[in-house]
Order: structure tokens, then C-alpha cells, then sequence
């Protein structure tokens, strides 16, 4: 999809990705599944950045402008509240150029308590 970390750090992250020809829908602007991958994306980051695995178990976007090719968006993603098994990750996707407001992702995790190591020696290879 062609994603880059931008910055990280404990319960924040930010993601970006250059909307491309694959990107498109038929319209020719950004799909909306997308947006949705570069905000998810962001969201994972800085929900498994305290060390233990993280996982989504509900995610709600509202897009409220779209993306053209060959523009650049940033995924913002902060860590609203966090207990022992659930935190919420609000994530905003914004144009890169202007700062235009894209989209919102409000998300949901459940906290497994796992180290995120054992995640990573497990893993499948593609």
C-alpha cells in the first residue's frame, strides 16, 4: 500500500501514504477502504507501542472529504483512554498540503496482555 511511519511513540503514531492509481475507486478519487487501511494502520501502531499486543474489535470511520491522486495523507493516531483490557484510539487523517481534514477513525482494542515480541518470532511470512 505503500505506508510510512512518520513519528511513534507510547499510545501515538503517525502514518502516511501517497494516494496512488491503486488507491483509486471508480470515481477516481481515494476508496474509502484506503483511508481506512492508513488510519488502521496508525491505530496499530500505537496501540501495540506499550510492548503487549493490541487488537481492533471495533472501528467506525466518518469521511468527510475525499483524496486525489498523487496527494499525500497523514494518519494521526492518540490513545484517548486506556484501562486493564480495553483502550480507545481516535485517529485523524488529514490532506498533508493544507491540512484539510479527510477523515476520523474512533477505535476500539482489547489489551491480550501478550508481549508483542511473541506476535512478531510467530508470524507467518507472506
Amino acid at each position: 500500500m505503500g505506508l510510512e511511519l512518520v513519528a511513534g511513540g507510547a499510545g501515538a503514531a503517525a502514518v502516511r501514504m501517497r494516494v496512488g492509481p491503486q488507491h483509486l475507486n471508480f470515481n477516481g478519487s481515494c476508496h474509502g477502504g484506503a483511508i481506512f487501511s492508513l488510519a488502521d494502520m496508525a491505530l496499530g501502531l500505537a496501540c501495540n507501542s506499550h510492548g503487549t499486543i493490541a487488537a481492533l474489535v471495533d472501528g467506525n470511520i466518518s469521511i468527510s472529504n475525499g483524496a486525489g491522486k498523487g496527494e499525500w495523507l497523514v494518519a494521526q493516531a492518540i490513545e484517548v483512554s486506556r484501562s486493564r483490557k480495553l483502550a480507545v484510539y481516535r485517529v485523524e487523517v488529514k490532506r498533508a498540503a493544507d491540512g484539510e481534514h479527510i477523515a476520523c477513525l474512533s477505535g476500539t482494542v482489547y489489551l491480550t496482555g501478550r508481549p508483542v515480541s511473541v506476535a512478531a518470532e510467530t508470524a507467518r511470512p507472506d
